[in-house]
Formats: C-alpha cells, sequence, structure tokens
C-alpha cells in the first residue's frame, strides 16, 4: 500500500480543520477550535484501483503573529491550500504561501480549494480570479466542509495528482 502525506495549508479560520473532518469522519461542527501546531489524521483510498493511506496534516494557520514552519511541509506528496472565499485577504495569503512552498520544498502537486461556498451570498473572490488563476495551470475548487459539497473531489483530484494519474 503506497502511502502519502499531504498538508493543509492556509490562513487561521478558513476552515482546513473542518474540511479534514468532513473528509474522514463525514462531520461538521459550528464550533471553531484553533489547531495548536499539527493534527494528524489519516484515510485510506482507493485511485485506479491502487489503495492508499493519506497522512493528513492539518497545520496550524498563519497570521500576522505565526509563521508557517517549513519543516512541517518537507516530505509531503502534495497539499491543499485553504482560503476562505468569504474573506478575499485569506486568498492573498494562500497566494504567499503557495509562493513559500515552492521556494522552501519546490514544486508540489496542490489544489486551490475556496471554502465556505455555503456562504456565497457573501462572496469576496471573484469568478475573474478564480479564472486567472485557473489558466496559470492552477486547479481551483468551490467548496464546503459545512454542506459537503466538492470536499471528496478535492482530495480525490490532489489523490490522483500525486499518483501521476
Amino acid at each position: 500500500m503506497l502511502q502519502k502525506k499531504i498538508c493543509m495549508l492556509g490562513s487561521f479560520a478558513v476552515g482546513k480543520t473542518s474540511l479534514v473532518r468532513r473528509y474522514v469522519e463525514s462531520i461538521y461542527s459550528d464550533v471553531y477550535h484553533t489547531t495548536v501546531g499539527v493534527k494528524i489524521d489519516k484515510k485510506t483510498v482507493n485511485v485506479k484501483q491502487q489503495e492508499v493511506n493519506l497522512v493528513l496534516w492539518d497545520l496550524y494557520g498563519e497570521d500576522d503573529f505565526q509563521k508557517m514552519r517549513w519543516s512541517y511541509v518537507r516530505g509531503s506528496s502534495g497539499y491543499l491550500l485553504v482560503a476562505d472565499g468569504t474573506r478575499r485577504a485569506t486568498l492573498e495569503k494562500a497566494l504567499a504561501l503557495e509562493e513559500g512552498v515552492r521556494k522552501e520544498v519546490g514544486s508540489l502537486p496542490f489544489i486551490l480549494v475556496l471554502n465556505k461556498a455555503d456562504l456565497s451570498p457573501t462572496w469576496e473572490v471573484d469568478s475573474g480570479t478564480e479564472n486567472q488563476l485557473a489558466e496559470k495551470g492552477w486547479d481551483v475548487l468551490r467548496a464546503s466542509a459545512k454542506t459537503g459539497e466538492n470536499v471528496e473531489a478535492a482530495f480525490q483530484k490532489l489523490t490522483q495528482k500525486m499518483l501521476g494519474a
């Protein structure tokens, strides 16, 4: 069985932990818990008849006071770059984190997840920005940890990219 490490990267309160909980446990909670350091979960999936053990590293959110420890990202096979679609500034932070990953550990497969699609009336990330990122070759998905929309798809697509499938 293959084992692949996936990191969850993004600002604080963008929904990284909620996405992992929805994916691994099919649970969503409105209660916010700050991740301290790293929380690790596992899920075994099948991709094109290949069993893959995903080790999900849910990293604390980066903000003005707490910077990313790149040592957490080393050894990753890929990552989900998470932004909150209702807070444009979290997308800017995600773009900076992607640049940091490339600089610190090299190019890795990733998916940009614009979380909180269930709150689309308060959305701050316009479709033009999404299209620009897609034109750069980025995979961009709108998702909702609350409703489950595109959560499975994000992890599935990333796993396929990591396997070159």
